[in-house]
């Protein structure tokens, strides 16, 4: 039986119900008229703490034992899940300290301090955040909620895909971008039970294209601290739970340039005027590039809005 399944994505919307805010589902006609085809957005950037991740860091501690909530926990984020946990650590009165590298967004890392958490920065040319948070987690008793590889974490993540499928009826594509796997995989398992015919496709950054090759090749790959704009999916390498899930229920997987990121940010911002941090574009950086062909009915994940305002200025003049 799959260590994470629909049932478990059923039981975590109801847990999250009350706490995570209901995103809602952006169109453009003219992008539509541009692609030749009907695109649907799930805005995540409209998500408390301004992504996704809130869902996933929810429904995992929440769930923690009284005795594990009093020890606190700890994770390892570059910024997205480090300010989710930290603010459902000030929602249900857990103590939380979060290891971040040291070039992380300013935005990101000012955020996760002004919720509460204890943040220990590292550089990331000299240790990894996993590695110091696994050292922390042996010395202090900490519970650890990783940012993907957790099986609460996971059915969390998966939430965002059944509000979709719940408001949209059926899809023949469903988009998510693919760091550590956590969103894509949750999607995926809800896409085979709420429209099996779905196609579910898993976008990375060319130079960050570890679980393209992973999926491709059928052996785990890595990727180290990959130069891409798209700062929230620099991960290693998929994890031992969100690898298998991916194997199972995933259609394909797909890569997009640097210069595609940066138009679909400056597509989105221009014409839909809402702010997407370039992890969060990746669906329609494919689409744009032709790296996922259009056609039918779309569903396209926008994973988070967090984004350094000098860091969307660049983009913004950036001619690509």
């Amino acid at each position: 039986m799959s260590v994470v399944n629909f049932q478990q994505i059923s039981e975590a919307s109801k847990r999250i119900n009350g706490y995570a805010t209901r995103t809602p589902i952006l169109t453009s006609r003219t992008l539509d008229a541009e692609l030749g085809a009907k695109i649907f957005f799930k805005a995540e950037p409209f998500q408390r703490i301004g992504a996704f991740k809130f869902r996933g860091a929810f429904n995992a501690i929440s769930q923690l034992s009284t005795e594990e909530k009093a020890r606190g926990v700890i994770t390892f984020s570059s910024g997205n899940h480090a300010q989710a946990v930290a603010l459902v650590g000030r929602l249900l009165d857990v103590k939380t300290t979060i290891v971040m590298p040291n070039d992380a967004s300013r935005t990101k890392l000012a955020a996760t301090r002004g919720y509460g958490a204890t943040v220990v920065e590292i550089d990331p040319l000299q240790t990894t955040r996993e590695a110091k948070a696994n050292e922390l987690e042996a010395e202090h008793g900490y519970t650890m909620i990783p940012p993907y590889n957790h099986k609460d974490v996971i059915a969390g993540q998966g939430t965002a895909a059944k509000e979709m499928f719940e408001d949209l009826g059926e899809l023949d594509i469903l988009m998510t971008p693919c760091g550590g796997g956590g969103l894509l995989s949750g999607s995926a398992i809800t896409a085979k039970a709420m429209s099996p015919q779905c196609r579910v496709i898993g976008i990375e950054p060319e130079c960050a294209d570890d679980a393209n090759r992973s999926f491709n090749s059928g052996e785990l790959q890595s990727v180290n601290n990959p130069p891409t704009i798209a700062d929230g999916v620099r991960t290693q390498h998929l994890g031992d739970l969100t690898y298998p899930l991916i194997l199972s229920n995933v259609d394909d997987m797909a890569t997009v340039t640097e210069a595609s990121i940066f138009l679909a940010v400056q597509y989105l911002f221009n014409r839909l005027k809402i702010v997407v941090e370039p992890s969060g574009v990746l669906g329609l950086a494919a689409l744009m590039q032709g790296s996922v062909h259009a056609q039918g009915r779309i569903g396209i994940i926008l994973s988070g809005g967090n984004v350094d305002a000098d860091v969307m200025a660049q983009i913004l003049a950036t001619e690509v």
